[in-house]
This record gives C-alpha cells, sequence and structure tokens, in this order.
C-alpha cells in the first residue's frame, strides 16, 4: 500500500505513467458525479482506495483518459496501469489538470466551489456549469487550484475573508493522500484475474469486457478481432455480426467448448481462447457464406433469429487453413433444420437450451456421428400464413420473405427476377404488395375472416408493378401481365384463382400452397402426422462440398439450385 497526492497524480498522468488498459470499460461518470467526488475529497469522506499495475513493459493497446489523449511516458518511467479506481482517476485530472487541452466536449463540464451553497453534511458544495451559468462572485474554478498563476489570478477580486474560506479549501485537496494498492508483477495472466475479481466485487463487467481480459495478450486484443471481423463481412452486408458482441460470444463459446452461454469461455485457459480463435472467425465466416448462398439473406436482420449463426458457425470452425466439408446430405439435414427452427419459432423462449441441443447435434452431423439434428416436433398449418400480419420486423414475416426468396420470384408486369440481394439488402417495405390490393378488398369488403394484410396475400412486388397495378382487382390487372405467366405464377406460388376476385377461395388456396412449400422446406412428408423425423448418419465422404480458408467472396460454398431447401 502507498498513498498518492493530487499532484502526484497530474504529474504522473500529464508525463504518460499511468495508463488505462485496452480491456478496461470507458470512462462513465457525468459531470454532477465527477462534483460529488469533490465534495467527499473535501469533506474527508471514504471515496475508495485505487488499484495499480506496475510492469516495465508498455502494452501495444491502452485507452484515453475519458476524453484525454496521454502522452508516451518516458523510456526510463515505469508504467502503471489502472486496475480499479479509473473513474476517480479520471475525474481528479480532468478537474484539476492544466497540462493538457481540454477537450471540447459538452458532457466535460468544469468543476467550481459554490462559495454560496449551504453547508451541509448531505449537500454537495461543488457544482459542474456550462460557461454561460458561471457567476464569477460565487463559483470558484477547481481548474486553478495546482496552478500558482491560476490561483492568484482567480482569487484576486475576492476579499480577505472570502480568500481565507478558499485557501482552506484548496489546503484539504493539496494535502490529501489517496490510498494505492499497487501490484508488482509480469505475469499478465495474474493481472487478468486481478482485474476481473477486483470488478465482481462492484459494479460487474459484461462478458466481453471480462473475456477480454482473461484472454488478452499484447498480441491479442478481442475487441480488435471482433472489429477485424466486422470490417472483413462489411463487403457482404454482414457487418452487423461483427458489432452484435453478444452473439459473437455465443459463437465463441459454441464453437471453443460447445456451450452457447459465454460464461462457459470464463472456464477455459485465457491461452486456448487466443490459440482457437481463428476457427471462431472461420466458422463465423463460412456459416455467413452458407447463409447468403442458401437461404438468399443479405443481412444478419434478414434472420428470423440471428442465433441461427450460432450451430452454423460449429459446422464450418476449422482451424488456419484446413478445408471445412459438407456433403450433399448434411447440407440437406442442414437446410431443413434452418427452416424447422425458423418455422418453429424455436428459438423465441428457452433459448440457451435449445441452442444447446442444437449445437450438439451440429457436432455429431459434422463428425459423421448419428445426428438429430432439426428432430423435433412442431405444427405447419396455414393458420400460419393467414392468422400473421406482414411486418419487416417480426419473425413470421422474416420466415416467409426468405421462403418466397428462395423460389426466385419474378417480376408480375415484366416477368423479369426480383432483385433479392437490393431488396433484402434494404429491408425495402416498398417491394413487397398485396395481390388483392387493399383498395379493391375493402370496396368488396371481402375481408370478413381473412385479413387483407395477412402472409398469403402479400409477394415480390415492386413499387413500380404496384403503381401500374394500383387498386385494381386481379381480373383487371391480369391483362397488364405477360399472356404466358406459367413462371410468374410458380416463383409467387399462386394460380389462377387469384384472377377470379374472390378473396377467401384465393386465401385459402395460397396458405394450402405455402404450407406444402414449408413441408418441402423442412423434409416433411405431407402425409405425416408428427413432423419429427428419425435420426440419420450422414457419412462424411458423400460428395463433399469444401470450404477453404481465406476471403469470405471467394466460391467457397456451391450455389443451392433446389430452392432453398
Amino acid at each position: 500500500m502507498e498513498d498518492l497526492s493530487i499532484r502526484e497524480i497530474l504529474e504522473q498522468v500529464a508525463r504518460g505513467q499511468i495508463r488505462i488498459p485496452a480491456f478496461q470499460r470507458g470512462f462513465v461518470w457525468d459531470s454532477d458525479r465527477v462534483a460529488y467526488l469533490m465534495d467527499s475529497i473535501y469533506k474527508k469522506y471514504p471515496f475508495g482506495a485505487l488499484l495499480f499495475w506496475r510492469t516495465k513493459n508498455m502494452l501495444k493497446y491502452d485507452r484515453k483518459l475519458g476524453p484525454f489523449v496521454l502522452p508516451h511516458p518516458k523510456e526510463d518511467y515505469p508504467v502503471d496501469y489502472v486496475l480499479d479506481g479509473q473513474q476517480r482517476i479520471t475525474s481528479i485530472f480532468g478537474v484539476f489538470q492544466t497540462e493538457i487541452e481540454r477537450p471540447d466536449d459538452p458532457n466535460w463540464l468544469p468543476i467550481f466551489y459554490d462559495l454560496e451553497a449551504e453547508q451541509t453534511v448531505q449537500d454537495s458544495q461543488f457544482v459542474a456549469l456550462k460557461p454561460e451559468a458561471v457567476d464569477p462572485d460565487r463559483h470558484f474554478p477547481m481548474s486553478t487550484l495546482f496552478s500558482t498563476a491560476g490561483y492568484r489570478g482567480a482569487t484576486k477580486n475576492f476579499d480577505d475573508k472570502t480568500i481565507e474560506r478558499i485557501d482552506q479549501m484548496q489546503a484539504i485537496f493539496k494535502e490529501v493522500k489517496i490510498p494505492l494498492q499497487l501490484s508488482r508483477t509480469e505475469d499478465k495472466a495474474t493481472v487478468a484475474i486481478i482485474f476481473e475479481r477486483v470488478n465482481r466485487q462492484g459494479v460487474e463487467l459484461d462478458t466481453l469486457q471480462l473475456l477480454s481480459a482473461w484472454t488478452w495478450s499484447e498480441d491479442f486484443q478481442l475487441h480488435e478481432e471482433f472489429s477485424d471481423l466486422a470490417d472483413e463481412l462489411q463487403p457482404f452486408g454482414f457487418q452487423e455480426v461483427g458489432v452484435d458482441t453478444n452473439l459473437l460470444l455465443r459463437c465463441c463459446s459454441a464453437i471453443l467448448t460447445h456451450d452457447a452461454s459465454p460464461q462457459a469461455l470464463m472456464d477455459l485457459n485465457g491461452a486456448t481462447v487466443r490459440e482457437k480463435f481463428d476457427q471462431v472467425t472461420n466458422g463465423v465466416k463460412y456459416a455467413v457464406d452458407y447463409i447468403r448462398r442458401h437461404f438468399h439473406a443479405e443481412k444478419l436482420s434478414n434472420l428470423p433469429f440471428s442465433t441461427l449463426l450460432v450451430p452454423l458457425s460449429v459446422l464450418f470452425a476449422v482451424s488456419g487453413n484446413k478445408e471445412a466439408s459438407i456433403t450433399d446430405k448434411q447440407r440437406e439435414r442442414v437446410n431443413n433444420w434452418f427452416w424447422r427452427a425458423s418455422l418453429s419459432r424455436r428459438y423465441s423462449s428457452a433459448v440457451l437450451r435449445n441452442l444447446n441441443t442444437d449445437i450438439d447435434e451440429m457436432v455429431n452431423l459434422r463428425d459423421g456421428k448419428p445426428s438429430k439434428l432439426g428432430d423435433f416436433s412442431f405444427d405447419i398449418d396455414s393458420e400460419f400464413f393467414t392468422r400473421n400480419s406482414f411486418g419487416m420486423a417480426n419473425v413470421n414475416t422474416k420466415t416467409f420473405i426468405l421462403m418466397l426468396a428462395g423460389l426466385k420470384p419474378r417480376s408480375f408486369i415484366s416477368g423479369s427476377p426480383v432483385d433479392l440481394a437490393k431488396t433484402l439488402k434494404e429491408s425495402n417495405r416498398t417491394e413487397f404488395h398485396h395481390m388483392m390490393p387493399r383498395a379493391y378488398l375493402r370496396e368488396s369488403s371481402q375481408t370478413k375472416n381473412y385479413d387483407e394484410s395477412c402472409l398469403a396475400n402479400f409477394c415480390f412486388l415492386s413499387r413500380t408493378d404496384n403503381r401500374k397495378i394500383g387498386g385494381d382487382k386481379p381480373s383487371v390487372y391480369r391483362s397488364k401481365m405477360p399472356n404466358e405467366i406459367n413462371e410468374i405464377k410458380a416463383s409467387s406460388l399462386f394460380d389462377d384463382l387469384l384472377f377470379k376476385d374472390d378473396y377467401e377461395p384465393f386465401i385459402v388456396a395460397r396458405a394450402n400452397a405455402l404450407v406444402e412449400y414449408a413441408m418441402k422446406l423442412c423434409g416433411i412428408n405431407k402425409t405425416a402426422v408428427d413432423v419429427a423425423v428419425a435420426p440419420v448418419v450422414y457419412p462424411a465422404t458423400d460428395d463433399p462440398f469444401v470450404a477453404t480458408p481465406g476471403d469470405i467472396s471467394q466460391e467457397i460454398l456451391p450455389e443451392d439450385d433446389t430452392q432453398g431447401g
């Protein structure tokens, strides 16, 4: 244990000796809390000890001290990294320092000693003020306390009694000693353990911060790895994956421990996480590529559940430059599982339990063992498409959209293929419209049993096509479509019943067609009473498709021409 004066803190920070390691959380105190810390120091209330780690070797990465960019330390000085007390150190330095230019930050306000504040044990004598709120006869700037010239100038207009009071206040801050516990070690694993245990006693860190501390080395920064992955996925629309830390932590945990809870990672040695992290990045990249190619998703938010990525990343997790292979039969099982999980809303409840079950079965499938992946019961009936309304953000609509995307829909007017990549990447609501227009349905009063915006009444339909169709009933807008429309009908799953202008028979027929298609995607026999299927062993040597580590843009997986299934 040692003691530090405020002046010593200012000097050591200003010369770059006191620093914030990259695995620390950022500065989170607001200006009012900083003012309360000043009041606690002034009134000699306990405000906690500091914990530093002293080392001769400077880390490659560290944080700013709040809004302040720190200078590099001199070579002959040791470096003290703050393990506990960052908020207090940053507050003290920000209030009193005059060495580093103060940033223009509206959230970082100067602190003043309020000469007219009621002097009680409860109320603060210090306030954070914007420049326009400062009364120079009432508010004394704390930034001058350790600057001789600044202090002299700030006190010159006060009377002797007030100056004496300010001098007494200054003396308290100059004389205060802040307790410091110093850990001297070059063992980074020990530092990570100390950091974790200290933070468990106070405000808990989130899992990413704890894992960052646990796995940290000078050559491995988990935040940086996640950021690099986001950059790599950005050109393909999946940068959301790289910034969704909870999802990535689930993928890490699933790949390395076969347990989707990020907490399971904490039981691993940090070196193990670092050494095997290439499996994580490969697994995530190949899973993203598989989703894009086989399910036509153009970004993470197109998926009914982002957690679908987790078991898939386990399937493709390979290390280094090894090849990840998948057979036709394995692919069929994986695709059936994807649609079953989506249509059954599998990850809307009991998420961790269901994820861990699917991860175990995905591992079995990958390793050529008997697998029950997707072997769970649920119902597929027409009400899914007649009772659920279309809404771009909800799970059922996302599933429905990806189903239709697998049919490679065509424009109603021109008959040309719909630009799925643009529509799905932009999540463009204007590219989906009612097959029987709302205006016609309302005019003809046909929505007694089925809502006009149920899924079964929607298809891919561009804004341009919709304008040409207008509010006309189908028998009228049929004349604007090509003479031969079999491909259009097949690509949107409807028949000539649409053009009879009778809403209820059309909805019933299309909903049934969608059910039949959904069952095909799920690999379910139409006569099956229960959708559960017997486990199947897929040998790992049958007609393998190969994924090779490298740029995700490479043709690492074959195109799936089986209409999404």
